[in-house]
């Protein structure tokens, strides 16, 4: 099951760790819309809540009230194609001899059976289908016989692919990025304490400041009372596999990812869009919000050349409907494209106009925003896109279709452009994508854009060797 989530966990001196956990899933939300939770510890035992729905639905006041302690982890959990329901929303608690262990993850195992197997051949029953299950039992088995730090270690070295954790262990809250890096996972510091996020927003809802990414396989130890955390570097990998989705769609734009902010990256990349496939029309309009980042640097790329284009809004959003790419069924995307987005016909009508979108994945919603237009009165439809052709699925945490589903699977540049109605479409290159990142290819995942993964994914190519993560002999550093 693909996990494309987010997680937080806090530590604090003086006060309930439940609404800076609950705010913070606020500024995650749009990393999942199925459910919702969180889990604290009070010094003598744990607390949950776990519920279906968006964070201001899942939870109440009385249910904050009753999560007491000064320590927590939390979790929003995408719809994907595994199990919608209460059994795989998350943290994910196990209680067992040494204690209590709660589990949110972001990312996706690609070893989840053979090590569910094994762990099932051991006596351990599963209640759900996920691989967030898989992680806590094995974490737990190793906490039987280990101390904290090295039962971490263990886990590392038995799964495989990728992963952002928060766990909290009794009233101990950890973090764990994957020995890659492909999810995000940062650390910040409050007055009262210290917060671990999928991204730095949750840190600056919080008042907090962001202190810098967890390192490709670090764990990261909050000290209970709030004071500080410490550090074990558990793999060091040669290679990174950082996820160039996340600065093109998920994150949020005021959301800093491997020290870069998210906008920049995404206005770099709208520059880097005009330089490759720029057209002259009457107006330069986003797909709202996605595209804007984009739309605002081609934009300004265009007029530093010259371009007689305005940049202007032509589609006006309704922000009570939520992110069509990740509505579970392709029912409920269609129509929510035309719930969604209304547009605004002074801005269109008689005009040639360039629309920039962030990506095209099953090109339903291309071809609904290109009808929209077109019934408005544009007099040409140039579709820009701020990615590459997304031509395989991930396997690693988006769930983001099969390849019969895929437009670009099997579809060259112009079919999908005659199937989408636009009279001309450009996507944007790889090569861009490293330049406005600043990373080369070897240590970015691009699986979904080139058929090739850097990890071992049965019946995919790999980009690289394959290699398993290394543990070395931790070492603590007070920070």
């Amino acid at each position: 099951m693909h996990e494309k989530c987010g997680v937080v966990g806090v530590s604090l001196t003086d006060r309930e760790a439940a609404r800076p956990l609950y705010y913070s899933l606020y500024a995650l939300q749009h990393r999942g819309q199925e459910s919702a939770g969180i889990v604290t510890h009070d010094g003598f035992q744990q607390h949950e809540h776990v519920e279906m729905g968006l964070v201001g639905d899942a939870f109440d006041q009385n249910d904050l009230d009753a999560l007491s302690g000064a320590n927590g982890i939390g979790h929003v959990r995408y719809p994907t194609a595994g199990g919608v329901n209460t059994c795989c929303a998350q943290p994910f608690s196990v209680s067992f001899k040494s204690g209590s262990l709660g589990l949110a993850h972001n990312g996706n195992l690609v070893n989840m059976e053979e090590v569910r197997d094994e762990l099932a051949g051991l006596g351990h029953a599963f209640t759900s289908d996920g691989d967030t299950e898989v992680i806590a039992h094995d974490l737990a088995r190793n906490l039987l016989e280990e101390d904290l730090v090295r039962a971490v270690k263990s886990t590392m070295g038995r799964i495989h692919g990728s992963y952002s954790l928060t766990i909290m262990h009794d009233e101990t809250v950890l973090g764990v990025r994957d020995p890659q890096g492909n999810r995000p996972l940062c650390i910040g510091e409050l007055e009262d304490g210290y917060v671990l996020a999928s991204e730095s927003a949750a840190i600056d809802t919080l008042g907090g400041e962001l202190i810098r990414d967890v390192r490709p396989g670090e764990l990261i130890v909050l000290r209970p009372d709030g004071s500080g955390f410490d550090s074990y570097q558990l793999t060091d990998e040669p290679q990174t596999a950082h996820c160039f989705f996340e600065h093109v769609y998920f994150a949020r734009p005021d959301s800093v990812i491997d020290e870069e902010l998210v906008y920049e990256v995404r206005r770099d990349l709208g520059r880097e869009l005009w330089e490759e496939s720029g057209v002259e029309t009457d107006v330069v309009m986003p797909v709202p919000d996605s595209g804007r980042s984009f739309a605002s640097g081609y934009a300004e790329a265009a007029a530093e050349d010259g371009a007689e284009t305005e940049f202007a809004e032509g589609l006006m959003k309704n922000r009570y409907v939520g992110r069509t790419f990740i509505m579970p069924t392709q029912d409920e995307r269609e129509r929510a494209v035309r719930l969604k987005l209304n547009p605004i016909k002074s801005t269109i009508e008689g005009r040639t106009v360039t629309l920039i979108d962030d990506s095209i994945v099953r090109g339903t919603t291309s071809t609904q925003l290109i009808e929209l237009l077109r019934d408005a009165g544009a007099e040409e439809i140039h579709l820009r896109i701020g990615s590459p052709e997304i031509v395989a699925p991930c396997y690693l945490g988006i769930d983001m279709a099969s390849r019969d589903e895929l437009i670009a699977a099997d579809k060259t540049t112009e079919e999908i452009r005659d199937e989408i109605g636009a009279d001309s479409l450009s996507y944007l290159s790889i090569e861009a994508i490293t330049n406005a990142l600043g990373k080369d290819h070897e240590n970015l995942c691009l699986g979904c854009v080139t058929s090739e993964y850097p990890y071992d994914v049965e019946g995919e190519q790999t980009d690289r060797e394959v290699s398993r993560p290394v543990i070395d002999s931790a070492s603590s550093a007070d920070d």
